[in-house]
């Protein structure tokens, strides 16, 4: 409980406090129980403000009595003035701070929080092929996935992805699914618009991309990106990753987006046309 006249009691009240805050906002059960505690933190940042600002005034009112621990008065009371002076500098952002909080109160107390989250219709989509190795050209993606994980991995097949050109050969060759992975022993790993399939069994791995169908795709007239397809996840750029000179071409008696292997895979999949 605080004292009310016992600052460093007060003070250290304080602290262990927001500890407890700290540690118990990280979930809450009510979603509506957090309006409450915007609106304690909003008092607590008012109270914040004004304990900065007395502790100002006690340095400037007692720079008389300050020394260093040299003796030097003088380096003393400059450095009770500099104190003085930089914590009316916090109380000035404490001030910013509170007008933000007060803005994030308001907004929040518009909030009707449901017991259920909304269920939105998910857009009709597919999954089109981007890339398919096996054997010793699955090697590196493997090893890859191994040491740094799937995001990782997605990122390095993803380099096999020319955007539309890629879209339009899995829709002309029939390489599109309804699902990735539909192998009995395929395991898919997903990274944002991107599914990564392997198969340790068969011995391959490869790489899927959503497909939106036409009618579900809004048409909006803007400057194409450098580099067609999805974003990336921000890339955690694998050590070691190739660069695009790096990638495998493609033999001139196969198309590159059909490894030669791919019709015996293909079956074992049950993914035959």
């Amino acid at each position: 409980m605080p004292t009310f006249f016992d600052s460093t009691a007060d003070a250290a009240e304080a602290s262990e406090a927001l500890r407890g805050l700290a540690h118990a906002s990280r979930t809450f059960d009510q979603p509506a129980q957090m309006y409450g505690v915007l609106g304690e933190l909003s008092a607590g940042m008012r109270s914040l403000h004004q304990v900065l600002g007395q502790l100002a005034d006690v340095h400037e009112r007692m720079a008389a009595r300050a020394f260093n621990d040299d003796g030097d008065h003088a380096a003393g009371v400059r450095d009770a003035l500099v104190t003085a002076e930089e914590l009316r500098h916090s109380a000035r952002l404490v001030d910013q701070g509170y007008d933000r909080l007060a803005e994030g109160f308001a907004a929040a107390g518009r909030i009707a929080w449901h017991l259920e989250p909304a269920v939105e219709e998910a857009a009709p989509s597919r999954w089109i092929n981007v890339v398919f190795l096996q054997g010793d050209e699955a090697n590196r993606a493997l090893r890859i996935l191994g040491e740094l994980g799937h995001v990782d991995a997605v990122d390095y097949l993803a380099q096999w992805d020319y955007g539309e050109e890629t879209t339009q050969a899995a829709l002309e060759n029939g390489y599109v699914y309804d699902e990735p992975g539909q192998g009995t022993n395929d395991r898919v790993m997903r990274s944002g618009d991107y599914a990564l399939v392997v198969n340790p069994n068969v011995g391959y791995v490869s790489l899927l991309r959503r497909h939106s169908e036409p009618d579900a795709v809004a048409v909006v007239d803007e400057p194409s990106p450098t580099r067609d397809g999805p974003e990336l996840l921000v890339s955690y750029s694998s050590p070691g990753a190739p660069k695009h000179r790096d990638v495998p071409q493609s033999k001139a008696s196969r198309s590159w987006f059909e490894p030669a292997k791919i019709t015996a895979v293909k079956q074992a999949r049950g993914l035959g046309l």
